[in-house]
């Protein structure tokens, strides 16, 4: 068996494509031919400016200089100077977001009615204890002891103790307790609630 002599119209086809391929491939590594010498890029590009700007703008729009594809690439210096020349001119609105963003309302200052004058309150209150007396034991011998909570805190306390560092119990009663706030120097009494 001879290998691809079977079918010899294939093979010619594939040798065909094949060269169509080759070729396209070295033509667009060397690129296009090069311009004739009479036509420098720079004096044609200068003349389609001048024309251009000639004309005009068209409907209000800025001009800008016209494109040439040449086969050498140059660092275009007019354009840079248009382009650091443009200054930015926004419209104030995100342009991160489709939508306009709403404005801000401005507050309404009611006008100030010198005749009136304030009436010092004094220093706030202090703020209320938040232990919960939920029961007490004493055993003969022993000072009471009251169970006091303070969210999912339970604590165990006689009377001159102090509860989390804050709180200290002045008085066990049967139905409520006193406690001292030595942060504020306030003084509650807490009734006993039941469970």
């Amino acid at each position: 068996m001879k290998a691809g002599t079977e079918n010899r119209t294939k093979t010619w086809v594939a040798l065909g494509l094949m060269a169509l391929a080759l070729l396209s491939v070295v033509r667009s590594l060397i690129g296009t031919p090069a311009q004739p010498a009479a036509t420098s890029p720079t004096t044609t590009t200068a003349n389609r400016t001048q024309r251009v700007q000639q004309r005009g703008p068209r409907r209000g729009r800025p001009t800008a200089p016209v494109l040439e594809k040449t086969s050498v690439p140059r660092v275009r210096l007019d354009l840079l100077r248009v382009s650091e020349e443009t200054k930015y001119e926004g419209a104030g609105r995100n342009i991160f977001r489709a939508e306009a963003e709403a404005p801000i309302p401005q507050p309404l200052v009611p006008p100030i009615n010198r005749a009136q004058t304030p009436v010092p309150t004094g220093p706030p209150p202090p703020p209320p204890i938040n232990l919960k007396f939920f029961g007490f034991a004493n055993r003969p011998g022993e000072p009471k002891k009251a169970f006091l909570s303070q969210g999912d805190a339970v604590f165990i306390a006689s009377e001159g103790d102090l509860v989390n560092n804050r709180y200290k119990v002045l008085h066990i009663g049967v139905n409520s307790i006193e406690i001292q706030d030595v942060l504020n120097n306030n003084t509650q009494t807490i009734p006993l609630t039941q469970g």
